[in-house]
């Protein structure tokens, strides 16, 4: 009897236990909501020269961290030095025009006063000297052109990033406006954190989060809210173009009527304390902290 008794004891204590257990958990999956829908972000800067021409020196390689101003890549200039040659000898024709027109128009100009030539006369030195002068300044802008074509022979690092998938060689030739290297700006990464439409409301720009990678579990770090989606691509065959900028998010299951998830942007407090790789699959949990502004300021203020 005693062991009947002590036997129904322990399992009503343990399903007290469990009941317990699942109680906490789905208050805290309500009050603190958390997701392991996450990735990794950042901005890619798509680099394309501004001139055409065949490589004649590659400086960086693949999957390298480069500096803003950094030489990626430099196009043969041979072509561009000549257009600013013959830039050069078209300003110094039009400027020795220009004061030959200037010298016909004073010549003009004394003839006008003493009534020697006609008034037409005077008026259509004035036009060329007009001329000269007009075709003087077209002249130093293409020469200005011609320089900073050749200035662009040379492609710099628009940004702090790491190259990333970098396929090309030297003597390759490239077109103005084509994108030919993926530099990921290494100071815009963000956690993109995919909640259900029942989690937002408690869900508030500057509240703190839990931020776990997969491969890095014992690395947990923090970040911070800095907003939610306002929406996601509706796909729902209406033909509508407007939402096709919004992120597409899709279901899981078909059959289920599920929330939809929207996507919540998390900025990473401080330093990350393992790299951060675009894809990487996050879980993110928020908690009750909201960061005030001045301790918010501090802690972006460490970030590299």
């Amino acid at each position: 009897m005693k062991l009947r008794l002590l036997k129904s004891t322990i399992t009503l204590a343990v399903v007290a236990l469990a009941v317990f257990a699942a109680v906490a958990l789905y208050s805290r999956y309500i009050e603190n909501p958390w997701t392991r829908d996450g990735q990794v972000r950042a901005n890619i800067v798509g680099i394309a020269p501004r001139v055409s021409g065949p490589i004649i020196r590659v400086a960086v390689q693949d999957n390298q961290e480069v500096k803003k101003g950094d030489l990626l890549f430099e196009i043969d200039p041979t072509v561009f030095r000549a257009q600013v040659d013959l830039a050069k000898g078209q300003v110094q024709n039009s400027e020795a025009n220009v004061r030959q027109q200037q010298q016909n128009l004073g010549r003009q100009s004394v003839l006008f006063k003493t009534r020697v030539v006609a008034q037409q006369e005077f008026q259509n030195a004035q036009d060329s000297c007009a001329a000269a002068e007009a075709q003087l300044a077209s002249a130093k802008a293409s020469l200005e052109l011609a320089k900073l074509n050749l200035t662009f022979t040379k492609v710099l690092a628009p940004v702090d990033g790491l190259v990333t998938n970098m396929n090309t060689s030297e003597g390759t030739y490239v077109t103005a406006g084509s994108r030919l290297i993926a530099l990921v700006d290494r100071n815009s990464f963000w956690i993109a954190a995919y909640f259900k439409e029942t989690q937002l409301e408690r869900i508030q720009a500057d509240q703190k989060a839990d931020i776990v990678l997969m491969g890095y579990e014992k690395r947990p770090f923090q970040g911070i809210v800095r907003g939610v989606g306002w929406g996601i691509f509706v796909q729902d065959g209406s033909g509508n173009d407007s939402t096709a900028l919004l992120p597409p998010v899709n279901q899981t299951i078909d059959w289920v009527r599920l929330p939809q998830r929207f996507a919540v942007r998390i900025q990473v407090l401080g330093c990350s304390p393992v790299p951060l790789r675009i894809g990487q699959t996050v879980s993110v949990g928020m908690t009750r902290e909201v960061e005030h502004s001045e301790g918010l300021k501090q802690k972006l203020a460490l970030e590299p």
